[in-house]
């Protein structure tokens, strides 16, 4: 993949991940008014484990088939990949029913994890194990969605996952948001009965994903069974050494994507239990527990979609050019990956941060705001951390360097787990915060020292591109800050939980309109965005001068 089709790709993804973290993002304002703040927190109960035991489903495959895929296409083989997809159905049929079944029936174990007995104020321990068995129904359809995903993704066609992806996400939240008014709002149904539902949506927009990617099989299976037929090298591996190999990689994509999911379900198992034994109620605390774990969480991974979108697309270009050790184009692919990055992501880390009590107060009601702005305010800036690990994490399973990835990751996950409790214990729901930016700061330090020490990059590409990023970010959140504080001060004397809707909407809309406009402006009148990204979409020749010039 020559680096336009890289940028390409990424956009692609991007567009296709950030329409559905929007689509997810604007359903859960609705879904919050039907369940509420408790409904959330059982919804996230549920979702954590589900997560987990979906990549444990996977057990990595989707990725880890896309870098196989890839690496075979680029020695001509055309054959070793089909085989190891025909096979790789029947396996993730298998492992997802499995894991179905373990979660299914485990369901009264695990909720005792998260929260205690014997407190009328919070959601109770059948509640949680009833919406944990719906949710595993998911894991029987997802597994074999994904795979085929993987597939496409290893002939760099990154369009079957973007539709899919979307129409997925389409119909889980029409599911979702009719399945809740029904309930809610005709029936006056209870909030369990609800969520339950919305859980199960994960079943039912998998099976849309599904039809989009059969659609998607019929119309190229034509050409696809042509390279298969037309290819003259054919290296012969057995299904037991194919899955020797497949699984070296698949291990550390395991590992890898289940980042965020552990640093969550370690918050799951933690927060809620600290903070009642501290002194709140269940029900405050799980107010907090869903302020960090989901409404927050959801506002922050908007900007982590383009790392994600990015990961996607670099694994399999990434092991192209090493396996083809093209040095050259190698530093190339990792400069850009990590100036698009940050370009994207800082600034609208620093814009979250600087407008936290107005986006919270905008998309989830001013009632509150004070808790939800003060937590995404501290949470913003942890959006950089991962998109950072996810970007430095693809790059290392590029150059098969993914065991360091994980041992990288591991040791996060360790300083999370030593920290988390007493943070949580002084700082509440932000020491949850601050203990998963030291294990996710430690991890990407320590992956990017192994890319600069295995394919010698050079740090200094990006380093003059980075501070002129860090600086334009600078201004624009001061002139944001200095724009919006004397609103504040006119409107509302600062805020608080009786801060009205119009005035949060307002400072939001005239914050990011101006912020925007001055970041855009820097980067144009500086020529940075056109050395970033102009030469990539404008017209071939000038794409060539403008890299040339990089």
């Amino acid at each position: 993949m020559n680096d336009s089709r890289l940028v390409r790709g990424t956009f692609l993804l991007t567009a296709a991940t950030m329409i559905s973290r929007i689509l997810g993002l604007v359903y859960y304002f609705p879904f919050i008014w039907l369940v509420g703040i408790q409904g959330a927190a059982l919804y996230a109960y549920a979702y954590n484990p589900y997560v987990i035991l979906l990549s444990v489903a996977t057990v990595g495959l989707p990725l880890a088939v896309s870098k196989f895929v890839s690496k075979y296409n680029a020695l001509g083989d055309y054959k070793t990949g089909r085989k190891l997809f025909r096979s790789g159905i029947f396996v993730m049929l298998g492992t997802g029913f499995a894991t179905f079944l373990l979660l299914f029936l485990s369901a009264d174990a695990i909720a005792p994890l998260f929260i205690g007995e014997g407190d009328p104020t919070g959601n109770s321990l059948e509640d949680v194990a009833f919406v944990i068995r719906v949710v595993s129904f998911a894991l029987i359809v997802v597994p074999v969605m994904s795979l085929i995903r993987g597939y496409f993704q290893g002939f760099e066609s990154m369009g079957p996952t973007a539709v899919s992806q979307v129409v997925e996400q389409i119909v889980r939240i029409a599911f979702i948001l009719v399945s809740g008014f029904i309930i809610i709002v005709l029936l006056k149904g209870d909030r369990t009965t609800a969520v339950a539902f919305a859980v199960f949506a994960a079943f039912i927009g998998a099976l849309g994903g599904l039809v989009v990617l059969f659609m998607y099989w019929r119309k190229r299976k034509p050409h696809l069974d042509k390279l298969v037929s037309e290819s003259t090298v054919e290296h012969n591996i057995s299904l037991p050494a194919m899955y020797r190999e497949l699984l070296s990689y698949a291990i550390p994509f395991v590992l890898v994507g289940l980042a965020i999911p552990i640093y969550q379900q370690i918050d799951t198992i933690t927060l809620v239990k600290t903070l009642t034994f501290e002194g709140m109620t269940q029900a405050e605390a799980e107010a907090v527990y869903a302020t960090v774990n989901q409404t927050t969480n959801k506002i922050i991974m908007i900007p982590v979609s383009l790392a994600t979108a990015l990961g996607l697309t670099l694994i399999p270009t990434i092991t192209k050019t090493y396996t083809e050790r093209n040095r050259v184009k190698l530093q190339q692919q990792i400069t850009q990956t990590f100036q698009m990055l940050l370009y994207l992501t800082l600034p609208a880390a620093v814009g979250l941060a600087v407008l936290a009590y107005s986006v919270y107060g905008t998309l989830y009601g001013t009632t509150d705001i004070t808790l939800g702005g003060e937590i995404l305010r501290w949470y913003a800036p942890t959006a950089i951390l991962f998109a950072m690990f996810t970007a430095v994490a693809a790059i290392l399973q590029g150059i098969n360097q993914q065991k360091l990835a994980v041992l990288g990751l591991l040791i996060g996950i360790l300083i999370k787990m030593l920290l988390n409790r007493s943070f949580i214990a002084k700082w509440g729901g932000i020491g949850a915060i601050l203990a998963t930016d030291a294990g996710y700061l430690f991890s990407v330090i320590f992956c990017l020292l192994v890319i600069k020490k295995y394919t010698t990059f050079k740090l200094t590409f990006i380093a003059k591109r980075t501070l002129l990023i860090i600086l334009f970010t600078a201004i624009m959140g001061i002139i944001v800050w200095l724009v919006k504080w004397p609103i504040e001060q006119l409107l509302v004397n600062g805020y608080s939980g009786e801060s009205s809707y119009f005035v949060v909407m307002l400072i939001l809309i005239i914050g990011v309109t101006i912020g925007g406009a001055v970041y855009l402006w820097l980067g144009v009148r500086s020529g940075l965005f056109t050395r970033i990204f102009g030469g990539r979409i404008v017209r071939k020749s000038s794409s060539k001068r403008n890299f040339r010039r990089t």
